[in-house]
């Protein structure tokens, strides 16, 4: 179920905020645990077990860690514990097939399809990937070391600890939430009309992103790469192209966020941002900055950070910014594009540390964006297509290995103009920074008005049409 589908905005909500409101405030946690399950299990509901597995280990840790605090040799061995199963977890599931391909290829073992264990036939191919195991495992890793770390409180309620690790609002593509930011909304949260109307809004924003601009522009993506597999794409076709999947794949998850962040506002949660307009930035690192920051963050709290971040020089900083895009890539997906993908960020990143730093200093302003974008756009030819020599050809035919220019191009263009042009709006701080310029008075009046339009709209969408991908739900 995701939450740009007729069957959640009509059917799902309504039910889940009727018998979470209708309850008293002590229930409420269990009420979100329970319609949470419902939630995941909806589409594979086996990997329910996954999830009371994963709230079983990391509750029964996170309390370990906190009885043995004083030991601190064995609070860390728990810590190490947790870690590995959710580790082991994530990589049973989503990197086997990855590891055994490639073990075949360099030795010539094949690993078997299942093996017995006690009697039980477990597969060890073609494992289907549990919606959202790359969010949930490093969310709930997150609680074991924040306990030792003596940044959150061990959370002494199972169901508390459980509602925080399948809140559906964040359980499918996040944003990552980390337990300290949630901790004291878990056990002391106050829901108010207020926040319902902020989350309700920001709901509306981001379905309509997602339904309106995400999914539109997406089609044109779609047909460019089609034209590359037919050997008809041309030069323009492939940056159009480019830039169809950058927009789609940006409205497309900052609209997730947007609609999950509402979601948890309105249930009286507060989640970190997760995107801020990152196709504004003027340099490659500033677009990392404001682009899946939640992702980011966890990776500099528990990855960098712990390795020795840019202390003991640059050889030993080098190395764990390569560990940290390398992890980086490779758990976006379990094929050598991701790892590409994150390796060419690392280099581009580095190259502006070392090379360019004092000259982008002095570069005009529309240049260091020009430039951003570009390997940005780039960037994402590696992320959007596993097939390696699909995608090298398709890069190829982008810098000139192809005809310049089509009628063809001319149509898309003119066919696409107005979406484009949205897109393009949409993506700076252009309607954000009009809405601001609204006194409060007109803003309460046009705000209902423009949520029940976006929803009428974004509903006459999806009943009319087939096309509703979500990306990030491959993760």
């Amino acid at each position: 179920m995701i939450f740009s589908s007729l069957t959640f905005l009509f059917a799902y909500l309504p039910l889940t905020l009727l018998l979470y409101f209708a309850a008293p405030l002590r229930w409420r946690n269990f009420i979100l645990l329970v319609v949470s399950l419902f939630f995941y299990g909806w589409g594979e509901p086996v990997y329910i077990t996954i999830m009371f597995a994963s709230i079983l280990i990391d509750y029964t840790h996170g309390w370990l860690v906190e009885k043995y605090r004083h030991r601190d040799k064995l609070a860390r061995y728990f810590v190490a514990q947790s870690v590995v199963f959710n580790l082991l977890l994530l990589g049973f599931f989503k990197y086997i097939d990855f590891f055994a391909d490639n073990l075949f290829l360099l030795t010539g073992i094949e690993l078997p399809m299942s093996a017995t264990l006690l009697g039980i036939t477990i597969p060890l191919r073609n494992i289907p990937l549990p919606i959202g195991i790359s969010f949930f495992t490093f969310q709930t890793m997150s609680y074991t070391i924040d306990v030792y770390r003596q940044d959150a409180p061990m959370q002494k309620n199972i169901i508390n600890f459980g509602a925080f690790v399948t809140m559906f609002p964040q359980l499918i593509a996040g944003p990552i939430v980390k337990y300290k930011t949630v901790a004291e909304d878990l056990d002391h949260r106050v829901n108010t009309t207020q926040d319902f109307a902020i989350g309700a809004r920001r709901f509306c924003v981001g379905l309509a992103k997602k339904v309106l601009l995400a999914n539109s522009i997406g089609a044109l993506w779609e047909t460019q790469l089609a034209a590359q597999n037919a050997g008809t794409m041309t030069v323009a076709g492939g940056w159009m192209g480019l830039l169809a999947f950058g927009a789609q794949i940006y409205f497309d998850f900052s609209g997730y966020s947007d609609m999950a962040i509402g979601l948890g506002r309105a249930f009286g949660f507060r989640f970190d941002e997760n995107f801020d307009y990152p196709y504004t930035s003027k340099s490659v690192t500033e677009f990392w900055r404001r682009w899946h920051m939640s992702l980011t963050n966890w990776f500099r709290e528990y990855l960098y950070i712990p390795l020795g971040g840019n202390r003991g020089g640059t050889f030993k900083t080098l190395r764990n910014i390569f560990i940290v895009w390398f992890c980086t890539g490779f758990w976006h997906g379990a094929n050598w594009n991701f790892i590409i993908w994150g390796l060419y960020f690392f280099v581009w990143l580095m190259i502006e540390k070392y090379a360019l730093k004092n000259v982008l200093k002095k570069t005009p302003a529309a240049v260091k964006h020009l430039y951003t974008l570009i390997v940005v756009f780039v960037g994402w030819g590696f992320f959007a297509m596993d097939n390696l020599s699909v995608c090298f050809g398709y890069l190829s035919a982008c810098f000139g290995k192809a005809q310049l220019w089509s009628a063809v191009d001319g149509y898309y263009l003119r066919s696409y103009a107005i979406t484009l042009i949205a897109v393009v709006i949409a993506s700076t701080k252009v309607g954000k920074n009009l809405w601001n310029r609204l006194s409060d008075k007109t803003q309460k009046v046009l705000s209902p008005v423009l949520m029940a339009l976006a929803l009428l709209v974004c509903t006459a969408y999806l009943v009319d049409g087939s096309y509703n991908p979500f990306l990030y739900f491959r993760f």
